[in-house]
């Protein structure tokens, strides 16, 4: 895919996005636009996918493994996924408020190499609660079914390519102007906050009316 997304003004969403929902971006067409932001971002063949590689309506989730509002958004969401078979979820870890979120963030894109990103995503948001130390992070991976040995390997053996898809996620935040985590990209619309089952249903079903016209 060779379309660019565009940023543009402020639109609120949160009269249909949920109790978590606060606001949300609008993306428009090249003609207004401004902060252009490359295709990669939905579209980086080295970031983990989930869900539906076909979906109709892509989600893109900035997270950090030590945000709590990550790990409740990312229940409600699993939540409906499970419903929705629609949706194609792209993952874009962003560690940006403890050292232990950048230790998560590379053992779990290391996990990628051996199929065992969702496992190893889902072991370290299930932890509950804001900074988490690393020892309790390995314990959890340790936990999610992984070849530690072959982890640890491929961290190695793949470090400058972990460490270029952190920044490039980084770089795709800041110039979407996102200035913390959770955040979303639900079809053309950017939700900078946390946001509930019923908030992630309802923005999907506005993502596609606007797909479908």
């Amino acid at each position: 895919m060779n379309r660019r997304i565009f940023l543009t003004g402020l639109t609120t969403l949160a009269a249909f996005l949920g109790s978590f929902a606060m606001a949300a971006c609008l993306l428009a067409s090249p003609a207004s636009a401004q902060n252009p932001v490359d295709d990669a971002m939905v579209d980086d063949p080295a970031a983990p996918v989930a869900g539906n590689p076909k979906g109709d309506v892509t989600i893109v989730e900035f997270s950090d493994y030590n945000c709590p509002y990550c790990k409740q958004s990312s229940a409600e969401l699993e939540k409906l996924m499970q419903e929705d078979k629609g949706i194609r979820l792209v993952y874009k870890d962003w560690p940006i408020l403890t050292q232990a979120s950048l230790f998560g963030a590379r053992m779990a894109l290391a996990a990628k190499y051996q199929g065992k990103y969702d496992a190893v995503h889902a072991a370290l948001m299930n932890i509950p609660g804001p900074r988490i130390p690393q020892d309790r992070m390995l314990a959890a991976i340790r936990g999610a079914g992984v070849d530690m040995e072959r982890l640890e390997a491929d961290l190695k053996q793949h470090a400058q390519d972990i460490a270029d898809l952190l920044k490039r996620n980084s770089e795709q935040a800041e110039a979407l102007g996102i200035e913390g985590t959770p955040a979303f990209l639900i079809g053309p619309f950017l939700v900078p906050s946390a946001v509930d089952y019923e908030g992630f249903k309802q923005a999907v079903a506005q993502a596609r009316a606007q797909t479908n016209g």
